[in-house]
């Protein structure tokens, strides 16, 4: 196993601060950091899995989820020559993951791999994986792109929950003489992994609709105003609804 000592250790308390913010869900909970070495974050939950040596057929030791923080301690070749990193996941837990599972913001490229899993993903892993990007790669040319990308898939993400919503409420009735309607409609349970994202849905009550409620079409017109996306962020936000409920 070769070490990884070729980081400057004074990056490590700042990239710590960088990375933790990813595992950080909107209730407030303090991430699991674990102990010692570099941290990265599950970033491709397909190649996520932890094994007992480099080596895609070694014994399985857990599938690991995205957004999970873990600590680098080494790294390994399997004999297909695939890289892996020895791993930290809790004091008591380590294993081995294929490089490409994860991300770290001390990597070389590792913002325009990330960028590159965007492609392709549904609304969901689109706005997951962005939101890891926004929260790993602060200075990063490509952060005005993974933010309209983040706001197109929710708002895309809006209009399937809008029809997905209407459909459960016909079928089900609601109560004369309860909760105003519309209080139902932002409590669909369907809004709650977007929340857990930091993704906030309002709700057009007049044509019963979610819209995304356009945090980060705003910031792309705040911080990067001469960018090719601030022009398609000032469209979107003047296509809002006016009157729409959070």
């Amino acid at each position: 196993m070769i070490p990884i000592n070729f980081f400057p250790k004074c990056i490590a308390p700042f990239l710590l601060i960088i990375l933790c913010g990813c595992a950080v869900s909107t209730y407030g909970q303090k991430p699991r950091v674990p102990p010692g070495g570099h941290i990265a974050i599950v970033a491709d939950e397909r190649l996520a899995a932890l094994r007992s040596s480099p080596d895609p057929s070694a014994r399985l030791l857990r599938r690991m989820s995205r957004g999970h923080l873990v600590s680098i301690r080494g790294s390994g070749r399997s004999r297909d020559g695939l890289l892996f990193y020895h791993v930290a996941v809790t004091r008591r837990t380590s294993g081995w993951l294929q490089s490409e599972a994860l991300i770290a913001s001390w990597r070389d490229g590792d913002d325009d791999r990330l960028m590159r899993l965007l492609d392709g993903a549904d609304e969901f892993d689109r706005v997951a994986r962005a939101k890891i990007f926004l929260d790993a790669f602060a200075r990063s040319p490509l952060r005005p792109k993974a933010l309209m990308i983040y706001a197109d898939a929710a708002e895309e993400a809006a209009t399937k929950l809008s029809r997905e919503a209407e459909r459960r409420f016909e079928r089900r009735e609601l109560p004369a003489g309860g909760a105003p309607e519309f209080s139902y409609y932002l409590n669909y349970s369907g809004l709650d992994r977007y929340n857990r994202q930091g993704v906030t849905f309002t709700f057009d009550r007049a044509a019963k609709k979610f819209h995304y409620e356009g945090w980060a079409w705003r910031e792309i017109v705040r911080r990067y105003p001469n960018s090719a996306q601030a022009v398609d962020a000032r469209k979107r936000l003047q296509s809002l609804p006016a009157a729409a409920t959070r």
